[in-house]
């Protein structure tokens, strides 16, 4: 792998961290297209999880007195079964069909509230939440579109939302990188992975874009957030659409 396709990585680590840090999503599905773009899926999934893990992280300790951890615990509650699950089944999605599966989730940003009612803040919700979340991040890699669900139609003030969804995807990233890594080690010794000076550079990058976002999400409206998260998470997936129709035809 060049330097300068890691360059344009790194750029889109930095890029597409502060937008999460903002919305709470969308980085990381645009993250994703990126470096599926340049690597296999099995070496994106590991990269993704490693680098947004970073990215989560740093941003639930921003906002670390903002957490609902009772929502948190619930979630991982039902992530448990969804994980032992896939697990068993070892599915591995050909880069076609993970395109695909990232530009049809925000679809679901646009289902009418009366369809469904999801609240995280009810314990059943949020287990079945935690194994939505945790089924869609292991197959496509993202799950912020399913996690929204959950959240955006929640009485919850954004920093609450934002905190909240960052500790949860730190924790399905986590389940991401073993997924994934221990049968790639186990094959190939690794795969082509980045070298050791590429995740170096990600963790300052991945920390200042973070930053940045979350003082941006601070001078933005309840409302204004919401809007924004649904017109920018689905324009970015009829891009992916479209690119996975373009790869499976």
């Amino acid at each position: 792998m060049s330097f300068n396709i890691l360059a344009v990585i790194l750029c889109a680590a930095l890029i597409t961290a502060c937008i999460s840090g903002i919305f709470g999503m969308a980085g990381g599905l645009i993250f994703m297209g990126v470096l599926a773009s340049f690597m296999g899926v099995v070496e994106a999934m590991v990269v993704h999880g490693i680098v947004l893990s970073i990215s989560n992280s740093y941003r639930a300790y921003l906002l670390r007195n903002f957490i609902r951890w009772d929502i948190f615990w619930n979630m991982g509650i039902g992530a448990l079964p969804a994980l032992g699950l896939l697990a068993f089944i070892a599915f591995i999605p050909s880069k076609g069909m993970l395109f695909l599966c990232l530009g049809l989730l925000p679809i679901l940003l646009w289902v009418p509230k009366n369809w469904f009612s999801f609240d995280a803040q009810k314990p059943l919700h949020a287990i079945f939440c935690g194994f939505c979340v945790t089924g869609l991040n292991l197959v496509a890699g993202v799950a912020g579109p399913a996690l929204d669900m959950f959240f955006v139609r929640t009485n919850m003030p954004r920093e609450q939302i934002v905190a909240t969804k960052a500790v949860t995807m730190f924790s399905s990233h986590m389940m991401k990188i073993i997924y994934f890594g221990i049968p790639l080690l186990q094959a190939n010794g690794g795969g082509h992975f980045p070298p050791l000076w590429f995740f170096a550079a990600a963790l300052p990058l991945t920390m200042l874009g973070t930053f940045t976002g979350t003082n941006i999400l601070k001078r933005l409206s309840d409302i204004g957030f919401r809007k924004y998260t649904k017109w920018l998470v689905s324009l970015v997936g009829l891009i992916y659409v479209v690119r996975g129709i373009a790869l499976l035809g």
